[in-house]
């Protein structure tokens, strides 16, 4: 396939290459003068797919990483660092917002680009790490010194395919391949079609070593790509497990396409609410939603705890024998969050059989008789058993009753949730859910084929 049409449409034009690099220049230089001038020790330099060449277009994010010594005390690189971010903001007119990775770090908007500007110690090998950010430098260099420049396109080709097929950004929103992730895959494989080919083969715990140090053996994810510059990491250790399955099919479903072009453009929808409404109708599922208040906490505390949330829920209502057919969350990641189930069934009859233990077992009959009565026991298979009254019918019920402060231990929340559930919690209808999470739900395959 000829890829040049697309890369025309997702390469960065000259004229953002251009102001992407003047701004990160201007950027670079205020701080490293800034540095020399007060006598601070650090170097100043670019890092990320702007340094590597391997940004979208449109997603040129600036990332500078102030490198101090490996002997600088931990207090004053925070310290130092955020000063030193806070006075680049005041330079340039913009905002500080504080973020926290492995220490906080200064994301703001400078001329139109989102630039993070955080302090790092500096390294020269992974077994100098001292804190996890420390490794993008190294990363950067890597990168920059094995891939060449035809295959700095077949990057943009992955990402963009990636992005396209909902399996691309390591964030725990998403839980898919992060940038570094596609680079080191375009190293390995040469190009962004034997990416895909390879993709198509690929085997739970799948194992790349780039740089042969022997240790895949020591990781149990999905996909092992052992860190060329740290031989005790997996690049791939962020990845879900969901997410490399949906790209392995996506390639499949790719190679197999008389419309490759599509895959690297979004999908054309005109959602109209009612038609995705009867839809729902169509199924004859019975819905249950309700909608909560989020706390203010990073994005990639909020999503795994969500997550967390929802499976758990889902878990308890399959375990209390309510047939659970889908669940989902989605936020605003702002002010609230709704939980969607479609349950196969949310009413039960009032009996349930309460199963015991195999007959063989002499002493443990003899303690469920004695707890439920030998004249209410009977056998089903080699199970002693005996039929009790469900204490819920209703799933709504059950809902109300975990969502409580006595209750709500029952499920695994995550633990910022737990005060907002319980006080802010709310059944709606679905009429009022987000429209394209509800069309993503009905429909979840439309991203991996077109």
């Amino acid at each position: 396939m000829d890829y040049e049409a697309i890369l025309k449409d997702i390469k960065p034009t000259d004229a953002e290459k251009n102001h992407v690099d003047s701004v990160s220049n201007n950027i670079m230089r205020f701080l490293q003068d800034a540095c020399d001038s007060e006598g601070i020790d650090a170097d100043v330099t670019l890092v990320g797919s702007v340094a590597k060449n391997t940004a979208l277009k449109g997603k040129s994010d600036i990332d500078i990483f102030i490198a101090f010594p490996l002997d600088t005390e931990k207090k004053y690189l925070k310290d130092t660092g955020l000063d030193l971010a806070h006075k680049c903001c005041d330079e340039f007119g913009s905002t500080a917002q504080h973020h926290f990775a492995s220490h906080p770090y200064v994301t703001t908007d400078i001329e139109g680009c989102e630039v993070d500007i955080v302090p790092c110690y500096a390294i020269e090998n992974g077994k100098q790490l001292k804190s996890a950010v420390d490794r993008t430098i190294l990363h950067t260099r890597y990168v920059k010194a094995n891939l060449n420049e035809n295959q700095e396109d077949e990057v943009l080709l992955l990402k963009r395919f990636m992005a396209m097929t909902g399996t691309y950004g390591s964030e725990f929103k998403v839980g898919g391949f992060a940038g570094y992730l596609c680079e080191l895959l375009i190293i390995h494989y040469g190009t962004f079609e034997e990416t895909l080919k390879a993709a198509i083969n690929w085997k739970f715990g799948h194992e790349i070593d780039i740089e042969n140090y022997g240790t895949a053996k020591k990781f149990k994810d999905p996909l092992i790509v052992i860190d060329p510059t740290d031989e005790k990491r997996n690049v791939g250790a962020a990845l879900r497990l969901d997410k490399m399955a949906e790209f392995i099919q996506s390639a499949r479903n790719y190679m197999f396409s008389d419309n490759k072009k599509d895959y690297f453009y979004p999908l054309e929808k005109n959602l109209n609410r009612n038609d995705i409404l009867n839809e729902f109708k169509k199924r004859n599922s019975d819905l249950i939603a309700f909608k909560f208040d989020i706390p203010d906490i990073p994005l990639d505390t909020l999503h795994p705890q969500l997550r967390k949330t929802c499976q758990a829920l889902e878990r308890k209502l399959d375990g209390e024998e309510f047939n659970v057919f889908k669940a989902d969350y989605w936020s605003d990641e702002v002010d609230a969050c709704v939980i969607l189930l479609e349950m196969a069934s949310s009413k039960l009859n009032n009996v349930k059989v309460n199963v015991g233990p195999k007959v063989f077992i002499t002493q443990a009959c003899e303690n469920f008789v004695g707890k439920y009565g030998r004249e209410n026991c009977y056998i089903k298979g080699d199970f002693l058993v005996h039929t009790q009254e469900r204490e819920f019918t209703n799933a709504v019920d059950l809902i109300k009753h975990i969502f409580t402060a006595e209750h709500i231990g029952l499920i695994k929340v995550g633990k910022n949730l737990k005060k907002n559930i319980i006080d802010t919690y709310e059944f709606i209808n679905i009429e009022d859910v987000d429209l394209k999470f509800l069309d993503d739900f009905l429909n979840p395959c439309q991203y991996i084929v077109r």
